[in-house]
């Protein structure tokens, strides 16, 4: 693993993309959803750079383009990043087995920053579920537990040795899907049809060119970032810390 792109994952794509772009603007909901199925995929971020470069090739010999129309969302470059992610994989494929170095990588956040980072992260899930203990009491419930449960994994901060990244990772990973699965659970319906209306307005214009899987994919992917914003909850995953 090369531990600064894999960490920076979400930060490299979007200072790239609005460097391709020209203008630094805030990236949207609908393009962080995107950026978070690529990095549930695996998709490699030079894989990815190298589809939004296509795009922007693509969309520079556009209609639109000679229209004076900019490119303004990741979720023209979808194709183009699947089809730079498949030629990655297949010249992988023709490599032989991967050679692991043993070169020492440097951590890429100190302990000091971890401990910070896990600290407001339980600190912001008390909060949260002092705000739902009247309305939600399970899913309050559930908050106080996720609090408690990464305050448990931070001694392995403490470890005399290297962190073992990946293995922490996957931690979070697992408690941050639990938490969606609570969320998702507990939201009424309006919540999550004003969240549906949403979405399908930001989808409206790429639907055509993705595919039933892509869309499925976006959909959960935007629903669940959503709903940890709409409960004020926060991504407990190291790829949120910036």
């Amino acid at each position: 693993m090369e531990s600064f792109n894999y960490f920076n994952y979400f930060t490299e794509i979007e200072d790239y993309f609005w460097r391709k772009r020209g203008a630094h603007l805030l990236v949207s909901p609908l393009d962080w959803a995107i950026v978070e199925t690529w990095q549930k995929a695996g998709i490699p971020l030079e894989a990815v750079l190298k589809g939004i470069d296509r795009a922007f090739e693509s969309w520079s010999r556009s209609r639109r383009a000679a229209g004076g129309r900019q490119l303004k969302s990741l979720a023209y470059c979808v194709d183009a990043v699947l089809d730079a992610a498949s030629e990655a994989q297949e010249a992988a494929a023709g490599t032989g087995p991967e050679v692991k170095s043993t070169k020492a990588v440097a951590e890429p956040f100190s302990r000091d920053e971890l401990r910070k980072y896990f600290a407001e992260n339980s600190e912001r899930l008390r909060r949260a579920a002092e705000k739902q203990r009247t309305a939600h009491t399970a899913l309050a419930s559930r908050l106080e537990d996720a609090a408690k449960r990464l305050e448990e994994i931070s001694p392995l901060l403490d470890s005399p040795g290297p962190l073992d990244l990946e293995d922490l990772e996957r931690r979070l990973t697992v408690l941050e899907e639990k938490l969606a699965a609570a969320l998702a659970a507990d939201a009424d319906e309006q919540e999550l049809l004003a969240v549906r209306r949403e979405m399908d307005r930001s989808l409206a214009p790429y639907r055509r060119k993705m595919s039933a899987e892509q869309l499925a994919q976006l959909e959960r992917q935007y629903t669940q970032k959503r709903m940890f914003e709409f409960f004020g909850v926060p991504r407990l995953s190291l790829f949120y810390l910036t």
